[in-house]
């Protein structure tokens, strides 16, 4: 799980609790604590990246997971076609756990542009 101990690490391990709502080998899935949307979920890899500008070439299989990933929690939370990921890469882009993370939103219409 790589060396670095986060808070989405220990949710990982069961340290600290969470609504986990789907999980596999590669990633996770949980309610977030304090959502935007009607639904709102982290996708988390169980691999630390600390942010989307550090994944590698060896991250390919698990970027692409957790994109496939999204459509299938969005299924499980019977929010239809309509949803937004959003991935916030650094503090300036309100990024507040270093561990990288999508959040998948729905149930309600989105506005354009984000604020």
């Amino acid at each position: 799980m790589g060396n670095q101990e986060t808070l989405f690490t220990k949710i990982i391990k069961r340290d600290i609790a969470a609504d986990i709502i789907y999980e596999d080998d590669l990633c996770l899935a949980f309610k977030d604590i304090s959502p935007q949307a009607p639904s709102h979920v982290l996708l988390i890899p169980k691999v630390v990246i600390p942010r989307l500008v550090d994944a590698k070439a060896e991250h390919k299989e698990i970027l692409g997971h957790l994109m496939l990933k999204a459509g299938h929690i969005a299924t499980l939370l019977d929010i239809g076609d309509d949803f937004r990921v959003v991935i916030n890469n650094g503090a300036g882009a309100c990024q507040s756990v270093f561990h990288l993370h999508m959040h998948i939103m729905g149930g309600r219409n989105f506005t354009w542009p984000p604020g």
